[in-house]
């Protein structure tokens, strides 16, 4: 799975070595390295053209983390006690060691088969990093509550959809970016209100300055290559210099989400957010109720 003798290491090839390293610690510690070396030219290929590597179906995992349906998850409470401040933490924690094998997935699995450009390499492996250095803060917060990851169930929900849309880079884009993600941005700011009403402001701060904004850039980095993809296709081709072009590209939205995601999407929605992230109310408003 490693670089031949006397090549340089590709960036799919650090992929899946991430992909294939268990503990969730050393895969944020190996992700971050990864990224400074891709972004400051230090792994030049983003693959190797002539190779054909495996993507694990699921990323290598501890077991150490009790996992359950979604159904049988218990209520996270609303921060008013410590355990229910660790029960959300342990979530987020949950939720950002998925996203570290997501953002390296999708360079995996989809860089060299959709031959992506350089700048479709270069945004995942900006939210990879991010989505690391949350995992590690937040996982470092939950021991400054006296807890630990591993200490609740949490569920893999995130990595079920990942599987569904494992074919279809677009259906990727939609479900994983702009749909799961994009929940985060809903819920983030009630989250961070609950933290800071049971005083714990610690938390509420490193949720409000790191983890909130950075997730607005991991949903628009979802947001352009979605675009990206239905304008380089040909049967938006003709109509991507128009308005038309982003009346195709949000019924292509819906559609793709409509086929891979169960139900509708849950309002109130954050309107704010998912404007900074690039897509207005005509993108999830007509998704919000069952046809």
């Amino acid at each position: 799975m490693g670089p031949g003798e006397g090549r340089k290491e590709t960036l799919v090839e650090a992929a899946i070595r991430i992909l294939n390293t268990p503990d969730p610690f050393e895969k944020a510690r190996l992700g971050d390295s990864v990224a400074t070396q891709w972004l400051h030219g230090l792994i030049l290929d983003p693959y190797d053209p002539s190779a054909d590597l495996p993507v694990p179906d699921r990323p290598a995992r501890l077991a150490d983390v009790k996992l359950v349906s979604p159904s049988l998850m218990p209520k996270l409470g609303k921060a008013g006690s410590l355990q229910s401040r660790q029960a959300i933490v342990h979530s987020l924690v949950h939720t950002e060691s998925w996203a570290i094998d997501l953002s390296w997935d999708i360079i995996a699995r989809f860089g060299k088969q959709e031959e992506m450009p350089r700048d479709f390499f270069t945004d995942f492996v900006k939210v990879a990093q991010d989505e690391g250095r949350h995992f590690t803060l937040l996982a470092a917060r939950l021991e400054e509550l006296n807890s630990r990851y591993g200490a609740f169930p949490a569920h893999d929900g995130l990595w079920d959809s990942a599987t569904a849309t494992s074919k279809d880079l677009l259906a990727r884009l939609a479900i994983e970016h702009c749909v799961h993600e994009a929940r985060g941005l809903d819920v983030l700011p009630t989250t961070i209100s609950r933290f800071k009403n049971g005083g714990d402001n610690e938390t509420a701060d490193l949720l409000e300055r790191v983890v909130y904004p950075e997730e607005i850039t991991h949903c628009a980095a979802g947001v352009k290559w979605f675009k990206y993809l239905c304008t380089r296709s040909k049967s938006l081709g003709s109509a991507s210099n128009g308005g038309g072009a982003d009346e195709e590209i949000v019924q292509k939205f819906h559609s793709v989400v409509r086929k891979h995601f169960r139900g509708p999407l849950k309002p109130p929605f954050n309107a704010e957010a998912r404007e900074a992230a690039g897509f207005g109310p005509q993108w999830y408003e007509p998704l919000a109720f069952k046809l």
